[in-house]
């Protein structure tokens, strides 16, 4: 008898430890929910949605080694062709002229030159032509990425100098940049 109530005690201790942990894992999961923004748990309710993440590169912007031009984003993302891996991302301030979305490649590079805008620029890339005007990236040499005037026809798709560093190194001639709405 001393027997069967060892192996009744094992068991119980056994199915108790496995409650307790089902019990906490259940109790991760609804702390996990009630951390993100949009989750609920309730019955009726819409499930939890998975936050996106801004910075991450989009979906459908090809392959290969390539900058990607959001132009609802006002972002760019530098783009390795080994893995695919985003090397470097910053956010832009459109021109006046944007080219339509579509796979373009660097056409011209210059390392300064006076903006259409009258503004002393650097590291120019120019990949297309829309209305034409030439569209392409550049840092304004006094560091501002203010709004181009609205009323003027201007393609310089304004960044920091910091990163018109990083894309003139990455950037060269023959460069595909793939442009997205």
């Amino acid at each position: 008898m001393a027997r069967s109530s060892g192996l009744v005690a094992g068991l119980t201790a056994a199915a108790l430890a496995g409650v307790g942990f089902l019990a906490y894992k259940a109790e991760a999961s609804v702390s996990d929910m009630k951390a993100r923004p949009g989750a609920s748990t309730g019955p009726g309710k819409s499930a939890p949605k998975t936050p996106v993440n801004p910075l991450a590169l989009p979906a459908g912007s090809g392959s290969g080694e390539r900058v990607v031009y959001g132009l609802q984003s006002r972002r760019v993302w530098l783009v390795e062709a080994k893995g695919n891996k985003v090397k470097h991302t910053f956010q832009v301030m459109p021109s006046t002229v944007n080219p339509k979305p579509g796979t373009y490649s660097v056409t011209s590079r210059a390392g300064k030159i006076p903006g259409s805008d009258g503004v002393a620029i650097e590291h120019v890339i120019r990949f297309a032509k829309a209305d034409g005007v030439t569209v392409g990236f550049s840092a304004a040499v006094n560091g501002s990425m203010a709004a181009p005037n609205p009323k003027k026809k201007t393609g310089g798709v304004r960044m920091t100098r910091a990163d018109g560093d990083v894309i003139w190194s990455f950037a060269t001639v023959g460069t595909k940049v793939v442009v997205l709405p």
